[in-house]
């Protein structure tokens, strides 16, 4: 429950603040430690196998799986930026680093997939004979690897951005690699050179599919959108609900990182009736309905201003008065 913390001001006004700020969660730590690990030493073994056997296949994607490295480097920076405590300079800390990273991971992605279909395109007008088994081991081993490294991050997918970003990351190399090793058999069964681009664009399109949500999701809260699973509404009626309140104005709920969302309203009560159980009611019910763990309300008589979009004649006329 968000602890409640109050300050009285004169003429009937006050400021309240629920503040929910758990501990900072180094679950992953491990994870993203592990799986630079691993795919920093699958890159040296792609590099290696790619210069002895002179394969610009196993060159190249030695290549994109160093910017899966990069892509957890970020996605790991952001979350441990996002734990750094807040300051006389960033008061809300630097939990909007998570946010960015799932964003640039998903834009990382993106482009990846995009130079992966130029080079299909590019192979499907002269297809080219592949370089045999010793790619489709060395594909094998990303199998593996990717795999390993996605698995790691399988349970904090739903409720992390981030996260998320993470393990599209390394479950579309899984995928990669998976086509890589049927397109190679396939290839050295039948003959088949044209069918290795054909599965990369294949697997091109499924992971833009898959990541396309990512990104537009970390693009509208970059640019402080409602986060997903908030309903404004829902979270307008809740408060209108509460005993007392006449009109909800300026109401704004936006992500402070990939895990946390805060609330700011104006609540008018003609009454002047807010006390701590009814702060702590509102509180609760916004923490337990919508997950929103950081509440700032501001209890007035009658509104002060115009909120956000409503203009100065919708305005409710003072009472008593």
């Amino acid at each position: 429950m968000a602890a409640v913390e109050r300050h009285a001001h004169g003429h009937g006004r006050g400021h309240e603040h629920g503040h929910d700020h758990g501990p900072p969660d180094g679950g992953f730590d491990r994870a993203f430690a592990i799986g630079i690990g691993l795919n920093l030493a699958f890159v040296g073994v792609e590099a290696f196998y790619g210069w002895k056997v002179d394969s610009l296949a196993l060159l190249a994607d030695a290549g994109h799986n160093l910017s899966d490295v990069i892509g957890l480097v970020l996605a790991w920076g952001g979350a441990l930026a996002g734990r750094l405590r807040p300051d006389a300079r960033h008061t809300y800390g630097w939990k909007r680093a998570s946010i960015l990273a799932a964003f640039m991971n998903a834009l990382l992605l993106l482009v990846a997939m995009g130079s992966l279909a130029w080079e299909a395109v590019l192979r499907l007008q002269a297809p080219v004979p592949t370089a045999g088994t010793t790619i489709m081991a060395v594909a094998g081993v990303g199998i593996i690897v990717n795999t390993v490294t996605a698995l790691l991050f399988l349970r904090g997918r739903h409720g992390d951005l981030n996260i998320r970003g993470a393990f599209w990351h390394m479950a579309a190399d899984a995928m990669i690699s998976a086509g890589v090793v049927v397109a190679g058999a396939l290839a050295l069964a039948f003959g088949w050179n044209w069918l290795d681009p054909v599965v990369s664009l294949g697997i091109a399109m499924l992971i833009v599919v898959g990541t396309w949500g990512l990104f537009r999701q970390s693009l509208h809260l970059l640019f402080d959108g409602v986060p997903e699973g908030v309903e404004l509404p829902a979270v307008r009626a809740l408060l209108q609900a509460l005993p007392g309140v006449e009109h909800v104005l300026d109401l704004h709920v936006w992500a402070m990182g990939t895990t946390e969302f805060a609330l700011t309203a104006h609540l008018v009560m003609p009454q002047g009736q807010a006390d701590d159980a009814f702060l702590q009611r509102a509180t609760q019910s916004l923490h337990e309905r919508f997950a929103i763990g950081h509440v700032t309300l501001q209890v007035v008589r009658a509104p002060l201003m115009a909120g956000c979009g409503v203009a100065p004649a919708q305005r409710t006329p003072p009472r008593g008065r």
